[in-house]
């Protein structure tokens, strides 16, 4: 009897302490709308005013992006624009004094104009030419003018220009007559870098001397080459180059004896690096495994900088002030949007100046990334970012999604992205897979998709796929392809040449006819046409009948699977009529399709209100079509 009360009694103690256990994520998490997660501010930029007292930031708290300043003491951010229809991005202050330049674009078309607001609130378009395309690129040391191009003369080409800040004039500096792509200018502008690309990956680095008209070759081998910055004296050109690496290392060229040094190799690609303006610090950032890596290099000693710290979070992103004694960040990771900090480098102090998420959002209900790699059929490795939803577990197996970055040639990162997160809120897994193709796993790997867009690539994401499947926290019965741009044309070519691999397929602005995309690029894509070419094919060439054999447009009969396509009308790269025909192509099968079009974007969705609608849309149709039994009939109306 004793036995059994004892048994009773540690039966009940247990039961007790089961009872009491700490609740994990997935039952204390909230699920969010759409509103709500899109209301996550998204926040760029941060030139210091003169005087340090504010920054310059775009933020699209409004619904689109507009300009503001906010003080580098703490406070409340001050809108300078109020645009609501064409987002505005703010590009600097004025050097001396509180003028600034902003971009503007119409809706979406790239069509860039760079815009002065004087200090009486009155704006100006510099560039007012129709038609024309304007990119600012620097401002000259004496700080009297800045530098920009412009493909005015001929759309083709960007030609370089200075422009007076006193004046407004401008001044042609450079007439770029054979495509080169413009870098930077030396700080006593005699010279400026040039690059001329021959494939995706490589380019011809140059010198143009602007007082004789000399061009010089910088680069002995082919590869990829791409201008960084000037030494503050102008003696020596930095570039990033990958000649004889898997990965782009940063060389130092001097000019005055043509000898070359490499100054810095890291285990991954550098990405880029810059001097400061008094040339205190170099700046060099480093793609590491699809996040930025900063180091900050105090040039007297050679030595790094530590940088602030702030938990949980990684720097993404660095600037400082002209004097350089302040220093503005930002800190953020896959699992929050980031956030502006101002860092004194004098008195260590730093102060976060915002604060993104939504009140509403609980930070813990959001997921952190994972990256992980899977073998594709060939045994190559493959690198991916996971976001596993909190509710997912063996017992509660969830959806799953692979994601398919832009491109050719892009990648996915680290980075936050509201859109993932509010699917993976809602109990979506999602795969980002780098497929071959993808920058930042070194030169081999990126060129491996050359001439092979729709076979390899998409069997690395077929492997992607199967990867999930064997995830027991994954139904392997519900998984379902996404992607943009390149992405997009991933996903048709998915539906179309793989087409019982997925069970449904969201298609966001993607390529779905390789010929006419190919021929109808943006006249200032010029200089990197016969690159582009390289990698996809010459659709005026033999390769035409290659690029309609992988083109889904015409191969519409084979897709059997749940579709849902979303398109910009002013997108000028991936035009309407392509997502226009795939769908009347696929609906002809009788299979479900969804058309979502809006009227006032470009490539890509940067209105609030649009991404709302868009977003909403893609989590429906995958709730309809993926989450719930397959064995739901088609409606009357989506046949």
């Amino acid at each position: 009897m004793k036995k059994l009360l004892a048994i009773a009694l540690i039966t009940s103690i247990w039961a007790c302490k089961e009872e009491k256990k700490e609740p994990s994520v997935a039952d204390t998490m909230k699920t969010y709308t759409i509103a709500q997660m899109m209301d996550n501010e998204s926040i760029g930029g941060g030139s210091f005013s003169p005087d340090k007292s504010k920054l310059l930031v775009s933020s699209n708290r409004s619904g689109i992006y507009n300009m503001y300043t906010i003080p580098t003491s703490g406070g409340d951010m001050m809108p300078i624009t109020q645009s609501d229809s064409s987002s505005v991005f703010s590009i600097s202050y004025f050097p001396n004094d509180e003028r600034m330049l902003f971009r503007m674009d119409n809706n979406g078309d790239e069509i860039y104009h760079i815009f002065v607001r004087d200090t009486d609130g009155s704006h100006k378009d510099l560039t007012p030419e129709e038609g024309a395309r304007s990119l600012f690129y620097q401002w000259s040391e004496d700080k009297s003018a800045f530098f920009y191009g412009s493909n005015k003369r001929d759309s083709r080409f960007m030609d370089l220009y200075k422009m007076d800040l006193e004046t407004m004039d401008a001044e042609l500096i450079y007439q770029n007559d054979d495509g080169y792509n413009v870098g930077v200018v030396s700080p006593d502008e005699k010279y400026v870098a040039l690059s001329k690309s021959i494939n995706t990956n490589d380019s011809d680095l140059f010198l143009y001397n602007l007082e004789s008209d000399a061009l010089m070759k910088i680069n002995k081998n082919q590869s990829g080459n791409a201008p960084q910055d000037f030494s503050p004296d102008g003696s020596a050109l930095y570039y990033t180059t990958d000649d004889g690496s898997e990965f782009s290392y940063l060389m130092k060229y001097t000019i005055a004896d043509e000898s070359y040094e490499k100054a810095m190799e890291r285990d991954w690609d550098i990405s880029g690096s810059y001097f400061t303006d008094n040339g205190t610090y170099q700046v060099t950032y480093i793609n590491e495994d699809a996040k930025n890596t900063i180091e900050v290099m105090e040039v007297a000693t050679g030595k790094n900088i530590e940088l602030p710290k702030v938990e949980n979070m990684e720097i993404t992103s660095v600037s400082f002030s002209d004097d350089e004694t302040m220093m503005r960040f930002y800190a953020g990771g896959s699992h929050t949007p980031s956030n502006l900090y101002v860092y004194n480098l004098e008195t260590k102090e730093q102060k976060k100046l915002t604060d993104v998420l939504n009140p509403e959002i609980q930070g813990q209900d959001l997921v952190k990334a994972e990256v992980i790699r899977y073998k594709s059929f060939d045994g190559l490795e493959i690198p991916a970012i996971y976001y596993t939803p909190h509710q997912a577990s063996e017992e509660n197996p969830v959806p799953a999604l692979v994601w398919v970055h832009g491109g050719p040639g892009g990648q996915s990162r680290q980075n936050f992205s509201s859109f993932i997160q509010y699917l993976v809120n809602h109990g979506y897994a999602v795969l980002a897979v780098n497929n071959r193709g993808s920058s930042g796993y070194g030169k081999t790997f990126y060129q491996m998709d050359d001439l092979n867009h729709g076979d390899k690539d998409l069997k690395d994401c077929v492997e992607g796929k199967n990867w999930l499947a064997q995830q027991p926290e994954i139904d392997g019965e519900k998984i379902g392809i996404i992607g943009g741009s390149y992405g997009g044309y991933m996903t048709m070519a998915a539906l179309t040449y793989a087409p019982e691999e997925f069970d449904v397929g969201v298609n966001l602005f993607g390529v779905t006819n390789w010929m006419r995309t190919l021929k109808s690029i943006p006249p200032w894509w010029e200089s990197f046409k016969d690159a582009l070419y390289k990698e996809l094919g010459d659709p005026y060439s033999a390769d035409s009948v290659r690029l309609k054999q992988i083109s889904p447009l015409f191969h519409t009969d084979k897709v059997t699977k749940p579709l849902i396509v979303l398109q910009g009308s002013q997108d000028p790269r991936v035009l309407q009529a392509e997502s226009d025909e795939i769908v009347a192509g696929v609906r002809k099968n009788g299979v479900p399709v969804e058309y979502v079009l809006f009227e006032d974007e470009g490539h890509g969705f940067v209105k609030k209100e649009n991404q709302i609608t868009a977003y909403s849309k893609i989590l429906e149709f995958l709730d309809e079509y993926l989450k719930e039994d397959k064995s739901t009939p088609i409606k009357e109306e989506d046949k």
